[in-house]
């Protein structure tokens, strides 16, 4: 790796390739869509991989985007987003960066109202069901 920057060789350690099981998610709402990819049979993995975003003065990963889903036959991270406005507007920052340092990684965001559709289309409740 002659000639890479320190943060480029970090990023060729990197992301974590260490899976997160199955059964644990960070929201229900995350069950729920896991359950929607079941349905229409997408193979998918529960974040599998950390993206670094910001790296020490030694190269160190300092911060990290972790996408929630990866569908491996379509090469493509989703990212499931049913946070308060305020706290999008921190997790679009986020992922503007990701896509800046990754351009050539495929990452569907899914917004609250279009989960929302997805609910209501396939009779899965509301939101509100998944909040607590």
């Amino acid at each position: 790796m002659t000639g890479l920057s320190p943060i480029d060789a970090s990023r060729r350690r990197h992301p974590c390739l260490e899976p997160a099981p199955q059964d644990l998610f960070a929201h229900p709402s995350e069950r729920a869509f896991a359950r929607l990819l079941n349905l229409y049979n997408f193979a998918w993995t529960y974040e599998p991989v950390e993206f670094p975003l910001a790296w020490d003065e030694h190269g160190v990963p300092v911060r990290g985007f972790r996408p929630d889903f990866f569908l491996p036959d379509l090469k493509l991270f989703i990212e499931l987003t049913v946070l308060e406005q305020r706290l999008v507007t921190k997790k679009n920052q986020k992922v503007r960066l990701f896509r800046e340092l990754y351009p050539e990684v495929q990452l569907l965001v899914v917004y609250q109202r279009d989960f929302v559709a997805l609910l209501e289309q396939h009779g899965l409740g509301t939101l509100d069901t998944f909040a607590a």
